[in-house]
């Protein structure tokens, strides 16, 4: 049985943890209150930014036209498209590739020339214009899957996917070799289940890179109906494209400022990554030591 030390110095040591802690959250969570509290307020308080923390002039007005918005919802959907697909082909190349680089060197020749390969790639890289005319020449402008293929296998991931696989007991392979399990069974039945706080936490990598990410759909997109959601925000935050501004977009600004417009819009772009961090906190509490005990 443990007995907490109750004393005066502890318990304000734990105050003042809880204090900070505290003032830490709410300093985090403070610039979403503002953009939520200005993409609920009138036109005259937004533009003449005197919101702070409550909607002046309360309204929805942007939210029910965001979510009638043609262009928004077709580049939320990319977005989401992109987070399924992205993560989905990076944690398979990750497993795929780490699983067979745990193998020692006698059971796996060229396993250190494939090491030193794969870590060459994080120390120098082609650069823009080579990775744009590649991209050009497999044929994928203006294709979803230029936002998917040239991020296939972050290298980083795979390195700590294989230093989490080699932590685990070495008897499990062996044993499941002597019993006729192949490579794939193994991987797949043996590994791959045991490391679910790995794969959560760069899983959840994965996610917020897809998510956020504009700077490439921006160059191999030049149809903007392709652009994924934070694309097409940075190109509403940059200005407004009046050439694809219709009526309603012009009565709409009318009635609400367009920094109430376009923080609704971010508002509602945060919500869907946001959500998945309560799921995946368990196995990212685990994920974050990773490699930091060694037996």
């Amino acid at each position: 049985m443990v007995v907490r030390d109750r004393s005066l110095p502890s318990r304000l040591f734990d105050w003042f943890n809880y204090g900070f802690l505290g003032v830490l959250a709410a300093t985090c969570l403070a610039p979403l209150i503002h953009m939520l509290a200005v993409s609920l307020s009138a036109r005259g308080p937004a533009a003449a930014g005197e919101v702070t923390f409550w909607p002046i002039g309360f309204h929805l007005e942007a939210y029910s036209y965001i979510l009638g918005s043609h262009l928004f919802l077709n580049a939320f959907r990319v977005s989401l498209m992109r987070v399924v697909v992205g993560v989905a082909v990076q944690m398979s190349l990750v497993i795929l590739t780490a699983y067979p680089l745990t193998r020692e060197p006698e059971e796996l020749p060229g396993r250190n020339i494939i090491m030193w390969f794969f870590f060459f790639t994080m120390l120098f890289e082609g650069g823009l214009i080579p990775t744009f005319l590649l991209v050009r020449s497999l044929g994928l402008l203006d294709n979803f899957f230029a936002l998917i293929l040239p991020f296939a296998l972050p290298v980083y991931s795979m390195i700590i996917m294989m230093n989490f696989f080699r932590t685990l007991p070495k008897s499990l392979y062996e044993s499941a070799m002597i019993d006729g399990a192949s490579h794939w069974v193994i991987m797949w039945r043996i590994f791959v289940p045991l490391s679910k706080p790995a794969i959560a936490t760069l899983s959840l990598f994965s996610m917020v890179f897809h998510w956020n990410e504009w700077f490439f759909g921006s160059i191999y997109l030049n149809d903007y109906y392709k652009w994924p959601l934070q694309t097409y925000l940075r190109q509403l935050l940059q200005n407004i494209d009046f050439a694809r501004v219709t009526m309603a977009d012009i009565d709409l600004l009318q009635r609400v400022s367009d920094r109430t417009f376009v923080l609704a819009q971010l508002f509602v772009a945060t919500i869907p990554i946001l959500m998945v961090y309560p799921f995946l906190q368990r196995y990212f509490v685990k994920g974050i030591v990773l490699g930091s005990v060694k037996e």
